[in-house]
C-alpha cells in the first residue's frame, strides 16, 4: 500500500511541476525591450533574395584578375562572324596522331550556353544555382583564368539545365539574353553595365518551356531581338544606349521560339528571317523601310523549333525542326512591290534531311547536319544532302558514329563534330564521302550540346557542366 501511495504522489507532483512550467513559459517574457524595426533597418545586404518580378538585371559585379592579350582572333556571335559556322583561317590545323592538348577547363552551372571569343578573352553566360543567378563570365583565352563576372539574381528551376544562349560582342558592347529573357549589355573590357531590357515586362513575351534559346543578333551596331510579345514581333536597339530604333508590330501573332533571327539577302532584299511559334516571317533590314513585315508563311509551323533558318540560294532558305516535324524548303518571291513566301517541299524526318536542335551548315552547296532520333535508319548520324534533293543523302557517317544532339562546325575544309558524350571527331569532307581523320575523347561528358567556338588556334567545347579549351593549330 505504501508503495502505491508513493507512486501516486510522485505522479501527481510531476503533473503539477510540468503544468506549472508550461503555464510559466507562456506567461513569462524573457525580454521586455523589443523594438519594431522598419524594413531595411537590420542592415541585411541587398539582393540576397529575388522573385521573378523583382529582378535587377546586372546589379552585381566582381573583378578577380587583370590580364592583357595581343591576340586578335574573334568568334563574335552565334555561328561565328557570318552566322555560317564555317571558319577559314591561315593557321595550320594540327591534325596528326597525337591528341589535341587541353589548355584549360572551367566548371559551370548546368546548361548549354556557349562562348564568344574576342581579342584574347572568352565570354559566356552561366547560371549559379547556389546564388540563383545569371552570370556573364569573362576569362583569359590563353590561361582560362577568370577575369570578371557581372551577375544578377533570378530564381528559376532546372529544366535540362539553365542557360542556353550565346552572346554577341563588339569593341564596345557584349549583349546576353538570360533564360527568362533578361537582356544585358555590358562593356566587354571593363564589365561596366550599359543598359538592360526585361522582355517579359517590356514586351509581354512568353518565354518558351525550355527557356530562352534565341541568341542576340547585332547588325551594324544594332541589336535585333524577337520578343514576339503581345504587340511587338521584332525590335531594333542601339548597342551603345539601348534606345529603340524601330519595332515590328506582331500582326501575325507569333510566340517566341528557341530559334534565332538570321539576316539574309533574299531576291536582293536585306531581310531578317525569324521562325517563331506560329510561322516564319521576313522583316526588312534595309535602312529605308527597316522593321517592315515583308512576308510570312504559316503552312510549316512546328510547335517546338530550335534550329535557325539557313539560306541556300538567292531566294530560298531551308528549315528543320524536331519532335516529328522534319524539314522544309521555302522560296521568297517579289512582284510589283508585293513579297510572298511559299513552302516548296516539306516532309517528315524519316523522309529527308532533318535536325532537332543544331542548325545545319551550308557548305559548298551541301547541307550538313546530324539527323534526329526519329530520322529512320540515319538517326543521330552526320549526313550530307544537296539542297536540290532533300530526300537522298550524298553521304553519312559510319554506323557506329552517332552524335545525337552534339554540335559541329567547319574549319579550313575540316568538319569538327562532337558527340554529346564529349568525344570529338574530325573529318575530311568530300562530295560523295566523309573521311575520318581523327577522334579524341575530350571529356566524359553529359549533354555536350553547346555549339563550339574557334579563334586563334583554340577550339572551345562544352558539356552540361564544364567548358574546355583545346589547341588545334
Amino acid at each position: 500500500m505504501n508503495e502505491k501511495r508513493i507512486i501516486k504522489a510522485i505522479t501527481y507532483l510531476s503533473i503539477l511541476v510540468f503544468a506549472g512550467a508550461i503555464v510559466g513559459w507562456h506567461l513569462h517574457s524573457p525580454r521586455r525591450d523589443f523594438e519594431v524595426l522598419a524594413p531595411g533597418a537590420d542592415n541585411r545586404p541587398e539582393g540576397l533574395a529575388r522573385n521573378a518580378d523583382d529582378v535587377k538585371i546586372g546589379e552585381f559585379f566582381m573583378r578577380y584578375n587583370e590580364e592583357s592579350s595581343t591576340r586578335t582572333g574573334q568568334w563574335n556571335s552565334f555561328r561565328g562572324e557570318n552566322s555560317t559556322n564555317i571558319v577559314t583561317t591561315p593557321e595550320k590545323l594540327n591534325i596528326g596522331d597525337s591528341d589535341f592538348p587541353v589548355i584549360w577547363t572551367v566548371e559551370t552551372g548546368e546548361g548549354h550556353a556557349s562562348p564568344v571569343i574576342y581579342n584574347g578573352k572568352v565570354y559566356f553566360l552561366d547560371y549559379d544555382e547556389k546564388l540563383s543567378s545569371d552570370a556573364l563570365r569573362c576569362f583569359s583565352l590563353e590561361t582560362g583564368l577568370e577575369l570578371w563576372r557581372r551577375w544578377y539574381r533570378v530564381p528559376i528551376k532546372r529544366n535540362h539545365g539553365f542557360s542556353r544562349t550565346i552572346p554577341a560582342i563588339g569593341d564596345d558592347y557584349i549583349v546576353t539574353i538570360g533564360p527568362n529573357g533578361h537582356v544585358m549589355c555590358c562593356d566587354p573590357n571593363t564589365g561596366d553595365l550599359k543598359w538592360t531590357v526585361d522582355m517579359q515586362k517590356q514586351y509581354k513575351s512568353e518565354i518558351p518551356f525550355w527557356y530562352t534559346g534565341q541568341c542576340p543578333l547585332v547588325d551594324n551596331h544594332t541589336l535585333i531581338l524577337a520578343p514576339a510579345g503581345d504587340e511587338v514581333l521584332l525590335t531594333a536597339l542601339d548597342c551603345s544606349t539601348g534606345e529603340v530604333l524601330w519595332t515590328t508590330p506582331n500582326t501575325v501573332n507569333y510566340k517566341m521560339s528557341h530559334s534565332s533571327v538570321m539576316k539574309m539577302k533574299l531576291n536582293g532584299k536585306a531581310t531578317y528571317v525569324y521562325a517563331g511559334v506560329g510561322g516564319i516571317c521576313g522583316i526588312s533590314a534595309d535602312q529605308a523601310d527597316a522593321g517592315k513585315l515583308l512576308w510570312d508563311v504559316n503552312k510549316w509551323q512546328p510547335s517546338v523549333i530550335a534550329p535557325s533558318p539557313v539560306q541556300v540560294s538567292r531566294n530560298q532558305f531551308f528549315m528543320v525542326a524536331g519532335y516529328g516535324t522534319g524539314g522544309a524548303m521555302i522560296q521568297v518571291s517579289q512582284s510589283g512591290g508585293t513579297w510572298t513566301a511559299n513552302v516548296l517541299d516539306a516532309y517528315k524526318p524519316n523522309a529527308g534531311i532533318a535536325s532537332e536542335q543544331q542548325t545545319p551548315v551550308f557548305y559548298n552547296n551541301m547541307l550538313i547536319c546530324v539527323m534526329p532520333k526519329d530520322g529512320g535508319a540515319l538517326r543521330n548520324k552526320l549526313v550530307c544532302y544537296s539542297p536540290n534533293d532533300l530526300h537522298t543523302p550524298l553521304w553519312s557517317s559510319a554506323a557506329e558514329d552517332r552524335f545525337r544532339l552534339g554540335p559541329y562546325l567547319i574549319i579550313n575544309d575540316k568538319l569538327f563534330a562532337l558527340k554529346d558524350d564529349g568525344e570529338l571527331y574530325v573529318y575530311e569532307i568530300q562530295k560523295q564521302a566523309l573521311n575520318l581523320l581523327k577522334k579524341q575523347r575530350i571529356m566524359d561528358g553529359v549533354d555536350a550540346w553547346g555549339p563550339m567556338a574557334y579563334a586563334d588556334g583554340m577550339l572551345i567545347l562544352r558539356d552540361a557542366h564544364s567548358v574546355k579549351c583545346i589547341k588545334i593549330s
